[in-house]
This record gives structure tokens, C-alpha cells and sequence, in this order.
């Protein structure tokens, strides 16, 4: 790992051509979305999901753009809830398009522009918040799927 890079406990996959990172505290559900994410690509709501990093990934700004990939060993695993550590395809590296903060305390019925905001290595990344207990696919589903309305 370079000096330039950081590791985070969070998971990533690569949607069509940007990765969702997603953040959250040990048991809110990070592995679960991965997997979820990577089932609608295989039941084609979404054109395309794999795996990028599940658990620690390690993040680099570079042009702009703020990569993710996975942290050493971890490459191409992931936990599943009642069935261990599985190893799946996986992406060595990917740019992040959204982060997805799961039991976000600041999550709102209807964020402000700050809230949907979320700076990382001096990246403005478009950011959702899930409050704990609600299902995160459906709204993830619906800003992968959806433009944001005029206005």
C-alpha cells in the first residue's frame, strides 16, 4: 500500500461503470448489500455488478477520481451471513460513483444538498444515507436507475 492510500472497513462493488462504497458500523449490512447488488445484475435489474472489496478497501484519489480496491489478501472474498467466507469474481480496481452510508445517523426522509454530499480524500461524492432498519436496495436501486428531477 503506498503512502498515498487509506484503508477503510467498508465494502465495494462496480455497477455499469462506477462502484457504490459502502460504509457503516460491523453488522449494518455491508456484505449483505454487496451481495444483493451483485444478485440484481444476475436477475438483470442492473446491467452489471461484481465485486470490488468486501470488509477493508483500500481507497486512492487520483485524477480526480477517487479508486477502490480490494485490501491484500481479502481479493475476491466475501462474507456471507450463515455460510462463512465465499470467494466470488472480483474487480481489481474500480472508480467510486455513489457512497452509501448504512445506519446513518443523519439519514433523512428528505436530505439537504450537504447531506447528499460526502467528501473523501478531497473527493465530492454523491452520498445515501439509510437509517437502521430500512432496506437499503430499494432506494440504492432507484439512484442507480433514476437522474436526479429538474429543478
Amino acid at each position: 500500500m503506498t503512502a498515498d492510500r487509506s484503508t477503510v472497513h467498508a465494502s465495494a462493488v462496480l455497477v455499469g461503470a462506477r462502484a457504490v462504497l459502502i460504509r457503516g458500523p460491523s453488522g449494518s449490512g455491508k456484505s449483505r448489500l454487496a451481495l444483493a447488488l451483485i444478485a440484481a445484475a444476475q436477475t438483470q435489474l442492473l446491467p452489471f455488478a461484481r465485486l470490488v472489496a468486501d470488509d477493508r478497501v483500500e481507497l486512492e484519489a487520483c485524477n480526480g477520481r477517487l479508486l477502490a480496491r480490494p485490501h491484500g489478501t481479502l481479493a475476491g472474498l466475501i462474507e456471507m451471513r450463515g455460510l462463512g467466507i465465499r470467494r466470488v469474481p472480483h474487480e481489481p480496481v474500480a472508480a467510486i460513483g455513489i457512497v452509501v452510508d448504512l445506519a446513518g445517523a443523519d439519514a433523512q426522509r428528505m436530505p439537504s444538498p450537504a447531506e447528499r454530499e460526502a467528501m473523501i480524500a478531497g473527493i465530492s461524492l454523491p452520498r445515501l444515507a439509510v437509517a437502521s432498519g430500512v432496506d437499503p436496495v430499494p432506494a440504492l436501486l432507484a439512484v442507480l436507475g433514476t437522474t436526479k428531477a429538474a429543478g
